[in-house]
C-alpha cells in the first residue's frame, strides 16, 4: 500500500509547481507553454503533475491567482500612520514593476486574454472577472477607510476612483511592454497619476495646507 501523503505536503508541492509554471509562462508566454515544459521545469512525472492540475488553462489560472495575491496585499491598510502615504508609496513602487515588465506575466496574460479559448468561452473562466473585482474592491476599501478616518474627502466616488487607478496602471503596463519604459516615461506618468489622485482623493493634509496659506 502506498503511503498517505499529508495535506501539508500536497500544499507545498502545489506551491512548488505553481512557482515552476510561472517561471515557464514568463519565459515562453501562454501560447508556447506546454504541460511538458512545466513538468520538465518542476522535475515531476506526468502522472504526479496531473494529480494537481487538469490542463494548461487550469495551471495558468492558478498561477494568476498566486500572482494576484501580491497585488491585493498591497492594499491592506496599515494601522500605523495616515493612508495617503501608503497609497502614494504603492503607486511609486509600480515604477519598478512596470520597468521590469519583461520579468512579469504580462505577455502571457495578453496572449491568454486574446486567445480563442478565453474570448469564445469567457463563462468558463469566472476568475478573470473576479480578479478585477477583487483588486478594485481592495483599493476601494482603502479609500473608504480614509473617508471613515476623516483623511480623504474624494471628489468622485471611490468605486470610480479604484477602477480609474486599475485602468491607468494596466494601460501603462501594456504600452511599456510594447514600446519600452524609456519611451513611455513611466516615472513621469506615475507622477501625473499621483498628481491627479491627490486632487481627486483630496487627502486632509492638502486641506490643512491650504488653510495655512496667507490670504491674498
Amino acid at each position: 500500500m502506498a503511503p498517505k501523503v499529508s495535506e501539508e505536503y500536497k500544499n507545498e508541492k502545489r506551491k512548488e509547481l505553481i512557482k515552476a509554471a510561472k517561471k515557464v509562462f514568463i519565459e515562453k508566454g501562454y501560447v508556447h507553454t506546454s504541460m511538458q515544459d512545466i513538468m520538465d521545469e518542476a522535475g515531476i512525472s506526468r502522472g504526479a503533475f496531473y494529480s494537481y492540475f487538469d490542463n494548461i488553462d487550469h495551471v495558468f489560472i492558478e498561477v494568476l491567482k498566486d500572482d494576484d495575491k501580491k497585488d491585493v496585499q498591497y492594499f491592506v491598510p496599515s494601522d500605523e500612520g495616515p493612508l495617503w502615504p501608503q497609497l502614494k508609496r504603492w503607486v511609486e513602487e509600480q515604477q519598478y514593476h512596470i520597468e521590469a515588465i519583461d520579468q512579469t506575466l504580462l505577455f502571457a496574460k495578453a496572449e491568454f486574454f486574446l486567445s480563442s479559448k478565453y474570448v469564445k468561452n469567457k463563462n468558463n473562466f469566472p476568475y478573470i472577472s473576479e480578479r478585477y473585482n477583487q483588486t478594485a474592491e481592495a483599493i476601494e476599501k482603502v479609500l473608504n477607510e480614509g473617508i471613515r478616518k476623516g483623511e480623504f474627502r474624494p471628489q468622485q466616488s471611490t468605486h470610480s476612483i479604484a477602477r480609474y487607478i486599475i485602468s491607468f496602471i494596466d494601460g501603462l503596463m501594456l504600452d511599456t511592454f510594447q514600446l519600452g519604459h524609456k519611451q513611455t516615461k513611466v516615472k513621469d506618468q506615475l507622477f501625473v497619476l499621483l498628481f491627479s489622485l491627490e486632487k481627486i482623493i483630496n487627502p486632509v493634509h492638502l486641506t490643512s495646507f491650504s488653510r495655512s496659506l496667507p490670504l491674498q
